[in-house]
């Protein structure tokens, strides 16, 4: 659903593009690669995600993998092709059932018995898993569509989204993201769609997180720019519970964004 971005998180979207697809052509360049391979979801960020390597490498350099599961959401799925197909992409749609099925089984567990958060990250990692079959195979990279919201929110899994090789988007906001979307004149109905990451029937962001990135992105925004949660519930407007409730999901993810610790022997 379409909001009102606050003017502070308003970007310059035609320099945003040009450093974003500079960005990914260089990278690949120095990598020596041919080209990156990345999973198309159906939603705001890998729609863009798409679109900026197709800008940046051409569309025969990209690849595109679309992997549902039984859990999977149809509508997603239908969105995802649709769009791969509008952009002329080479897309590959691998069905990932077994592969989550085999891996619970061989835990003791299956998809009805095995918890829901545990089985939600199985499933974002055996999606990795293949796109680095795919970028070994080919001699690719793995672009990730994670945006800054999520990296600092810590809203992704450890090892599965969050293991990539390049992040376009890593320092766009997902309302940046979206209005980049809009420069870009791709379907509203993608770039504007709630957030759902699709670990389980019925996952929705917003429910998860508390509140929608319409909000969210404001208090990340101002928190990043060392304003205080009093500070910032009282510019915004909205209840300080919710401020904390965010900056703490920031803390507290600290450890996604870092390399293991290492124990220093020398």
């Amino acid at each position: 659903m379409r909001y009102q971005v606050p003017d502070f998180l308003k970007i310059d979207c035609k320099k945003v593009f040009d450093l974003i697809t500079d960005f990914i052509r260089t990278k690949t360049e120095e990598a020596k690669a041919k080209g990156v391979v990345m999973g198309l979801s159906g939603g705001t960020d890998s729609t863009v995600t798409a679109k900026l390597a197709v800008e940046a490498l051409g569309k025969d350099n990209v690849l595109v993998l679309i992997m549902p599961e039984i859990e999977s959401n149809p509508e997603d799925i239908r969105d995802a092709v649709e769009y791969a197909e509008m952009l002329g992409l080479n897309y590959k749609r691998i069905e990932i059932t077994r592969i989550i099925e085999s891996i619970l089984e061989s835990c003791g567990d299956n998809y009805y018995s095995a918890p829901k958060i545990a089985k939600g990250n199985v499933k974002a990692r055996a999606r990795m898993v293949i796109l680095y079959y795919f970028a070994n195979k080919m001699n690719k990279l793995v672009l990730g569509a994670g945006d800054k919201s999520e990296i600092l929110l810590g809203y992704f899994t450890k090892y599965g989204d969050g293991g990539v090789d390049l992040l376009p988007l890593g320092d766009l906001f997902k309302s940046q993201v979206r209005l980049l979307g809009d420069f870009l004149e791709l379907p509203e109905k993608l770039v504007w769609k709630p957030p759902s990451p699709g670990l389980w029937p019925g996952h929705k962001a917003a429910e998860e997180l508390g509140a929608t990135y319409g909000v969210i992105d404001p208090i990340l925004y101002l928190f990043e720019r060392g304003r205080s949660s009093d500070e910032i519930a009282k510019e915004l407007r909205i209840k300080k519970s919710l401020v904390n409730r965010i900056i703490q999901m920031v803390r507290k993810s600290e450890h996604k964004r870092r390399m293991p610790p290492i124990c220093k022997i020398t």
